[in-house]
Parts: C-alpha cells; sequence; structure tokens
C-alpha cells in the first residue's frame, strides 16, 4: 500500500487561502506574500483560473511553495499535479481521494472535522490535518480537547482564523501552522494592491517571530 508524501519545507507557519478571479494575479500575489515573510500559498480550486494561478506560480516564483486548496476529487490530484503543486490539501476525506494522493506521491493535508475522521485519516497514514471549519467546530478548545486523545496528530486550523487570533492556535502543542484568508483580501487582489499584501504578510511574520521568542 502506498503511503504519504512528505510536505515539502517551508518557513511560514501561516498559509494564505487565495482565491483568484484571474490567473495573472497570481505571480504578483506570490512575490508580494515572499516580500512580507510568507513562503508558502494555497490556491484554491474554487475558480476557473485556479490551475493556471498554480502553473504560474510554480513556473515563475520557485521560491514560493505553492499548493493546490480544496481538492475534493480524485479526479484533481493528476490535474493540481501537472499544474506543479507542490503539495495539496482539502476541507475533507474521502477513502477514494487519500488513495488517489498517495499513489500519485502528492504531499497532502486532508481535513477533519472530528475525532473519527481524524483517526481515520491516521489510518491511512496522514498526522498533519486540516481542522475545518476550525471556529465554527469549537476553535481553540476542541483542538485542545482532541490533543488528550490524538496525541500523535497535528493540526492546521483554517476557518475563521485571524491576525487577532491565530496566536491562541500557534500556542498548542498540536498546531503546527494555521490557514486564513485575511492575508490575500479580495479587494486588494481586485485592485492589485500588492504593497497590502505584503504589509499583511510581514504583520502576520512578525505575530509568529514574537510567538517564538516568549516560548
Amino acid at each position: 500500500m502506498n503511503t504519504p508524501a512528505s510536505l515539502p519545507l517551508f518557513q511560514s507557519r501561516v498559509v494564505p487561502v487565495v482565491v483568484v478571479s484571474d490567473a495573472a494575479q497570481a505571480v504578483p500575489m506570490a512575490e508580494a506574500l515572499l516580500a512580507g515573510g510568507v513562503d508558502v500559498m494555497e490556491i484554491t480550486l474554487r475558480s476557473a483560473a485556479a490551475l493556471a494561478a498554480i502553473e504560474a506560480v510554480a513556473r515563475a516564483v520557485p521560491a514560493m511553495q505553492v499548493g493546490a486548496g480544496t481538492v475534493t476529487r480524485a479526479s484533481e490530484v493528476a490535474q493540481v499535479q501537472a499544474a506543479g503543486a507542490r503539495f495539496g490539501l482539502s476541507p475533507g476525506s474521502t477513502p477514494e481521494l487519500l488513495a488517489a494522493v498517495c499513489a500519485a506521491g502528492l504531499p497532502f493535508v486532508p481535513g477533519v472535522a472530528s475525532p473519527s475522521e481524524a483517526m481515520a485519516a491516521r489510518d491511512a497514514g496522514f498526522t498533519l490535518l486540516k481542522c475545518f471549519p476550525a471556529a465554527q467546530l469549537g476553535g481553540v478548545e476542541v483542538l485542545k480537547a482532541w490533543g488528550g486523545p490524538l496525541p500523535d496528530l497535528r493540526f492546521c486550523p483554517t476557518g475563521g482564523v485571524s491576525l487577532a487570533n491565530m496566536g491562541s492556535f500557534l500556542t498548542l502543542r498540536n498546531v503546527a501552522m494555521v490557514g486564513g484568508s485575511w492575508l490575500t483580501p479580495a479587494a486588494a487582489v481586485e485592485a492589485g494592491d500588492w504593497a497590502q499584501i505584503t504589509r499583511l504578510a510581514r504583520e502576520a511574520t512578525e505575530a509568529v517571530a514574537a510567538l517564538r521568542a516568549t516560548r
């Protein structure tokens, strides 16, 4: 049986969750995030431009670890790999999807919303999981509760995470990183305000550094 591939190495503990309406937005956005110290991004399959955007970043910005988000079907695995995605993420998981990413060798973060789902993903070989939707499930408190019976699992909470509350997640021992859309607000992306995105990325990077300094 195939086993999950390891995620690529990146420094940021904040993963921007990105929706693009035009693939031309992707490269300047990636460069703006890098300028703010964020070296990873999740381009979600929520628009027709997503695959072209992933391909553009993978080709033009090699320092950016670009992943494909909202991968929900086994048939999408080959598509995101062909586009150049270095890893994938999903809001959930199915046996078919997990089998497909393992067979393809695509590093992957499946989504879970309960201990049973987390245990099923662990049985399939995955130990880094996306907790989604984190805020609606109970936020920090639910991840604290999962940490007791599932101490060998780590999570990337996504959904309702912001600059204001990410520190409370990142201080948990079972949280590896957080995902959020606040770093790439739609209005800034549509306006091409890349300076704002760099500023938001730098704020997040500095907040993470401050957390590390106090631990």
